[in-house]
């Protein structure tokens, strides 16, 4: 009989798991999702022909494995290169698709994010130039310059916490300028709560040093490929992005695998997990759409729910320890507010050309203490095809909340009011210029590196002891990956069972001793 994995989770890693099955074995993947909708975070939504990336996207990698694959998914479109040697490294013998002419292509886009403070605009990364002098003064400027040099004479020996990351990193004066508050709104705990793993994790490649060296560089020359091997990932100057959205990306690889005899079961929410032994054998979901329960049996699980969720289906048979750690592990969750308008106040004061003067930037870092807004996405300038009438502002607000809260358990009418009024305040819109409107929550977008996370170790050590059970992804390794290590974890678990490897050292290694491969939030 045909081999079955069941996958838990229709995300990227979920779906990349699925699509190396299909491609690379005989091995059947049945996808079990508890939404309705394919992508995970990586979604697109839609409201009123306007679509809605959740939490930003850029398709930029320093695998090629994963650039490859994701054009093998969506071509890249044509884009300006003089330079033969990087046309070819785009490994195409044909020119790229029109994207006026056919929805199935990437976007090749240019990549601008900056910071929102203090009623000004800041370079992201920070970079010591004239405006940022103008915009600190010149007495923070040199108490940011002094603290930067004492931290490298007399730097921090024991880095436990993330305080103690951003601190050696950047000196104390600059950590508390732009890291300690909006760290803090991120998150909801201080930095001194959290584990330095998250600076380890996410801006490993960051440094005072290295983005003088970068602006150095640009001075003299500029890697216009997709590639920018280069260049560090945190200063990438273009990324590819599908026409209409992450999404697309995502709705594409499950309609192949679909296509190809895999099966994706939605509205399904795993409510139970048979354990015998060092097997999982069975899988108990509860069906919402017929109101009924299924049980469902494979050869290999793959798990990308949670691991609060994966350990509490378990049931019993989970230690107590086990199950204490497990509960005790955080997340933080996120509301969405889309706004479109008529105008930004805000203007293009940059050098790069826009339609109708809008501020050139992907997103913008709020920074402001009065406001609990963390960022702002500009649609428009991640896919003009993401805005149905093109003379419009699409925008998308992110606010970052806990579950039951004060802001999460704002009715949706109060909460977008609330969003509208913090916007006006800080002077980014005119609440009057708001034509429509639309929310939407998704729990669980971060697994955080506090509470019982320390202790996050025996949770690994009991999960990797079921031979036929892997984690994968972002909250099912309980880790802040974004879509492209996601799909590298599931990449790697399913070329382990091809191999006949039994370890996962290999599985949770990913990223661990390697160049990141996305620095910031999605």
């Amino acid at each position: 009989m045909k081999k079955c994995a069941i996958i838990i989770g229709a995300g990227p890693a979920g779906l990349t798991a699925a699509y190396e099955l299909i491609t690379k074995t005989d091995i059947q993947p049945i996808i079990i999702e508890k939404t309705n909708h394919i992508g995970g975070i990586s979604r697109t939504a839609v409201h009123h022909g306007n679509r809605m990336d959740i939490g930003g996207h850029r398709f930029f990698s320093k695998s090629d494995t994963i650039m490859k694959w994701w054009r093998q998914m969506l071509p890249v479109q044509d884009f300006d290169l003089k330079d033969e040697k990087r046309k070819k490294s785009l490994i195409r013998s044909t020119p790229g698709p029109d994207p006026e002419k056919t929805d199935n292509v990437m976007l090749v886009r240019s990549r601008l994010s900056r910071i929102f403070y203090l009623g000004k605009f800041f370079d992201y990364p920070i970079k010591l130039n004239w405006k940022t002098i103008s915009n600190l003064g010149m007495i923070r400027i040199l108490k940011i310059g002094w603290a930067y040099f004492l931290i490298k004479i007399f730097p921090v020996k024991d880095i436990r916490s993330l305080e103690d990351f951003f601190i050696s990193r950047f000196g104390k004066e600059l950590y508390e300028t732009f890291f300690k508050d909006y760290t803090r709104k991120i998150w909801g705990v201080p930095c001194n709560e959290i584990a330095a793993d998250w600076g380890a994790q996410r801006i490993k490649e960051l440094s005072v040093s290295r983005t003088l060296l970068h602006a150095f560089k640009a001075i003299y020359s500029k890697d216009k490929s997709i590639e920018q091997k280069n260049t560090d990932t945190s200063l990438i100057g273009r990324f590819m992005y599908p026409k209409l959205g992450p999404g697309q990306m995502w709705e594409t690889v499950a309609k192949i695998i679909e296509e190809r005899g895999g099966v994706i079961i939605k509205n399904a929410e795993v409510t139970g997990l048979k354990i015998e032994g060092h097997q999982i054998t069975e899988l108990i979901y509860y069906n919402r759409l017929t109101d009924t329960g299924k049980v469902v049996k494979g050869d290999y699980y793959f798990s990308t729910m949670p691991v609060r969720d994966l350990i509490a289906a378990m049931g019993h048979s989970v230690p107590a320890r086990i199950k204490q750690v497990s509960d005790g592990l955080p997340y933080r969750d996120s509301v969405t507010i889309g706004l479109l308008l008529n105008a930004l106040k805000i203007k293009n004061e940059t050098a790069i050309p826009t339609i109708n003067n809008l501020v050139p930037d992907n997103w913008i870092y709020i920074q402001e203490r009065d406001v609990k807004l963390a960022r702002m996405q500009i649609f428009n300038n991640w896919s003009p095809y993401l805005v149905a009438d093109p003379g419009k502002v699409w925008i998308g607000l992110e606010y970052c909340c806990n579950e039951g809260d004060a802001l999460w358990k704002k009715q949706d009418a109060d909460f977008i009011q609330f969003a509208i009024d913090e916007l006006h305040k800080i002077a980014i819109i005119d609440k009057h210029e708001v034509m429509d409107s639309t929310i939407i929550r998704t729990p669980k977008t971060y697994p955080a590196y506090f509470g019982t996370y320390a202790d996050f170790q025996i949770i690994r050590d009991f999960t990797d002891h079921f031979d036929n059970l892997f984690l994968i992804g972002r909250n099912g390794m309980h880790k802040y990956y974004n879509q492209d290590h996601a799909m590298h974890t599931a990449m790697t678990a399913v070329n382990n069972i091809i191999s006949g490897e039994k370890s996962k050292d290999n599985i949770w290694n990913i990223n661990a001793d390697e160049e990141y491969i996305e620095t910031e939030n999605e």
